[in-house]
């Protein structure tokens, strides 16, 4: 690093993603900023610098050395920083510390017997709340959400005639459960059921699959869907709804077709939104109707609703928000992109599903791409070729936003 590049950062001061302190800090009080900077977004530590600013330079010998030694000591999952030394003209010199964001969330401080876990907060290093923990263990990959079991449920809420659907005609598997015992078992092995605290619930996969009302439950379930008739929300919307019942459908496969029986909320949801997002052209066809004139790819849309579904964070008490106005379509995702995950890595194909129960049962149905790669083959290239315009993903902590333009 430069000196002009060091100067700069320690005018701009202390951030979500740079802290200052003196080299005789405690190792514990290092690990704690270390440890809540990595459980955000990475940063720098200048060591050597008050908190105001004022430059104290290096005190402490083998400090390099010492630095390591916390890091493989107090801070848990390893973290390889990268340290250097920045002398100044005065002949003071300030230590950094940089490190990435963690991939391996959460990071805990090894102290006296204890782990605790920081986030970062502003400039500040706060110990996480139990919701935040949660959040930082699924994002990490350590918690599974979608098989935790949700509380006043059991097998009676789950819709018999769509498991028996599944399993007889979608999965064609020719060993039907027939008794209650026979189907908790089968259900319990499949993770649509869970045991806690010695009774039988759902579990979260389990209820928004094939549940008879999910929201009765899980307030987070189902979609709010609204239709704008501006570029911007209004007080008074064209449609305002929100849609609950199991994701899947129920079909009758028999000769060999598929033929939709009862829609699950897919299919209620292209329905309740076909209105907003079509019209109908001045043509008749040679069945004397009216061609209709769709303002995004259908297969867009549809994909954009599935990656929702399959991939939201459980973690968050709130719906995903389905929205059309005059100029766009977006969906809104509950929930910060899952581990390493990126935009530009999730529009090259690669793949990393949150919720791998929900998302391997869309498959089997066909809702899911078997290759998993909807983004690649079909929002981004379909949507470009029906408007001329690039579909746009805006990330942030709390949710990802798919936004297709008209």
């Amino acid at each position: 690093m430069l000196k002009t590049e060091l100067l700069e950062i320690i005018a701009n001061g202390e951030n979500s993603g740079v802290e200052f302190k003196r080299d005789d800090i405690r190792p514990e009080q290092l690990a704690k900023e270390v440890a809540a900077m990595a459980n955000f977004q990475g940063g720098r530590l200048l060591l050597g610098v008050e908190d105001d600013g004022s430059i104290t330079g290096i005190q402490r010998e083998n400090l390099e050395e010492w630095v390591m030694n916390v890091f493989q000591g107090k801070i848990h999952p390893m973290i390889l920083p990268f340290y250097e030394e920045v002398r100044l003209d005065d002949g003071k010199a300030v230590a950094i510390i940089s490190f990435p964001v963690g991939i391996s969330k959460p990071y805990v401080v090894r102290d006296r017997g204890r782990e605790e876990v920081y986030i970062r907060v502003g400039s500040t290093s706060r110990l996480a709340t139990r919701e935040q923990q949660m959040r930082l263990f699924e994002l990490g990959g350590l918690l599974h959400t979608e098989v935790m079991p949700v509380p006043r449920t059991d097998f009676n809420s789950l819709d018999d005639a769509r498991l028996i659907n599944y399993i007889k005609d979608i999965l064609r598997d020719p060993e039907v459960p027939k008794t209650v015992d026979e189907w908790q078992a089968r259900l319990l092995g499949l993770g649509f059921l869970t045991e806690a605290s010695g009774t039988v619930c759902c579990t979260i996969a389990g209820l928004v699959l094939f549940g008879k009302s999910p929201r009765r439950y899980l307030k987070q379930a189902g979609l709010r869907v609204l239709a704008f008739n501006s570029d911007d929300k209004q007080y008074q919307a064209a449609l305002d709804d929100i849609i609950d019942g199991p994701m899947v459908g129920r079909w009758d496969t028999e000769n060999g077709e598929r033929r939709l029986v009862d829609g699950g909320i897919i299919e209620r949801f292209m329905g309740a939104m076909e209105p907003f997002i079509s019209q109908d052209g001045n043509e008749i066809d040679e069945g004397l109707r009216r061609e209709t004139k769709w303002f995004y790819p259908l297969e867009a849309v549809r994909e954009s609703l599935v990656n929702a579904l399959a991939h939201r964070d459980w973690t968050r008490f709130v719906e995903i928000e389905v929205a059309s106005y005059a100029d766009r379509f977006e969906v809104i995702s509950p929930g910060a992109l899952p581990n390493s995950m990126t935009v530009e890595k999730m529009k090259a194909g690669q793949r990393s599903p949150r919720n791998t129960i929900v998302m391997e049962v869309l498959r089997d149905y066909g809702y899911v791409d078997y290759r998993g790669m909807g983004v690649r083959t079909k929002i981004v290239p379909l949507t470009r070729q029906l408007t001329g315009k690039d579909p746009e993903f805006v990330v942030t902590d709390d949710y990802l936003k798919t936004i297709l333009y008209r």
